[in-house]
């Protein structure tokens, strides 16, 4: 399954993510308001869209709707609050993705 990670701007979550389950699944991470923002190459590519909240699902849906309207889309509802790789962003993922398992 291919997963992509989306956050506001692909530095702490979504990268974090990536890594996190790459070994499970073929994963990407982008973000929406940085300098490159996701495409919608990178959303045709994922079987799965996965975002870190549910405005982002919004943002989505407003710049892609052809895409958005076809894709699965999952948010997880972790705040913007953690830090690159840090121990509980970590934990708070593992506890959200076992149901994608």
């Amino acid at each position: 399954m291919r997963l992509l990670f989306i956050c506001n701007q692909n530095r702490h979550r979504s990268k974090t993510a990536e890594e996190l389950f790459k070994d499970k699944f073929e994963t990407r991470s982008a973000g929406l308001y940085n300098e490159k923002p996701v495409t919608k190459k990178q959303l045709e590519w994922a079987d799965t869209v996965v975002v870190m909240e549910d405005e982002q699902r919004s943002e989505i849906a407003k710049r892609f709707p052809e895409v958005y309207i076809k894709k699965r889309i999952i948010s997880l509802s972790i705040p913007d609050i953690y830090s690159y790789n840090q121990p509980e962003l970590i934990k708070v993922l593992m506890h959200k993705m076992k149901e994608l398992s």
